[in-house]
């Protein structure tokens, strides 16, 4: 079957004003790039974001998505991931479907069942074993799906109950807006083949911080096991899937072997092993596109993700491999 084209998402999480992320979306969109991602973090600076070891989120999702949409015309929102703890199911589908309406038809609508455990300490909020978290995932994406059906609700699951009304506003999207689960563990991977449109490939963050044992899950290896599982669990869905990861560490240049080679051994990692990792990228720009080009071939994935410090370094990738 032939590989799908490739297209290429940002990820950001700050911004120090409207004028400056209103530019971000129109910079983004002007280069090639299809999708803006922000994250779902609540935290702000502090002794609990620190023990996290997580990067500072200054923007709420929803409304910095409102108007990264109002300042484009074809870039889609979206966010890696909504937390789904983090808000009511119905609020989120709710808000989903606005966005996606105001939006005309642009939204991502990214779900997880949560993993930060220091962000939930903090906030107040339960921090479940991963299977209650990821039960409660597929309850919420029932609810999102039966609001954007435009029939009446009724989802009466272990953890969300929601019934006696029609979702509105209906979603622009038809059948509905794409829906993008992401996760590194077996359970959720097998949820997202059966039920979503975008497989985001992530770490596994069983440790609840960032740290050596999330990068370590996310190596070639690991990432092969990944994909076998959710070939496994989409059987005939398979071919239909997009396959989207995050190149969190990207370093394009001419000098970046001595920055894999720092890296690979902060990790534990053989430089060889870090250099192929599937969530980092390093080399000139015919260097990285010759490793993504590689990687769809062995992994299908052909849908990345890269942080907004490389938002101009990427560019030339995104200009020579988007939509090919």
């Amino acid at each position: 079957m032939p590989h799908r084209p490739f297209r290429f998402g940002l990820q950001t999480f700050s911004a120090d004003s409207a004028a400056e992320w209103r530019d971000r979306a129109r910079r983004a969109e002007d280069l090639g790039y299809s999708a803006l991602h922000l994250a779902d973090h609540v935290l702000g600076p502090g002794p609990a974001l620190a023990a996290t070891a997580h990067p500072l989120q200054t923007l709420a999702a929803v409304p910095a998505m409102a108007v990264a949409a109002e300042a484009t015309s074809t870039l889609k929102i979206g966010c890696r991931v909504f937390c789904i703890d983090y808000r009511p199911a119905a609020v989120l589908a709710k808000e989903a479907a606005t966005l996606d309406l105001f939006s005309e038809g642009r939204l991502e609508l990214g779900l997880g069942a949560g993993w930060l455990k220091g962000e939930y300490e903090a906030l107040g909020l339960r921090f479940d074993a991963a299977p209650v978290r990821i039960r409660r995932l597929a309850e919420v994406v029932s609810l999102v799906k039966a609001h954007f059906s435009g029939e009446p609700i009724d989802v009466r699951g272990e953890h969300v109950q929601v019934s006696g009304f029609t979702g509105a506003p209906q979603p622009v999207s038809r059948p509905r807006p794409p829906l993008l689960i992401g996760g590194g563990g077996k359970r959720v991977l097998s949820l997202a083949a059966r039920e979503a449109d975008i497989v985001s490939l992530n770490f596994n963050n069983r440790s609840g911080v960032i740290g050596v044992d999330g990068v370590t899950s996310g190596t070639a290896e690991e990432t092969e096991r990944k994909i076998a599982w959710i070939r496994e669990a989409a059987g005939e869905r398979f071919d239909a899937l997009e396959l989207e990861i995050g190149a969190y560490f990207t370093f394009v240049g001419e000098n970046t072997a001595a920055i894999a080679e720092g890296m690979a051994a902060s990790f534990g990692l053989s430089p060889e092993a870090m250099r192929a990792h599937p969530h980092a990228l390093f080399g000139s720009v015919s260097e990285v596109v010759d490793e993504l080009v590689r990687r769809r071939e062995e992994y299908g994935i052909h849908y990345v993700t890269v942080g907004d410090s490389v938002l101009d370094a990427f560019a030339p990738v995104v200009a020579q491999l988007a939509g090919k």
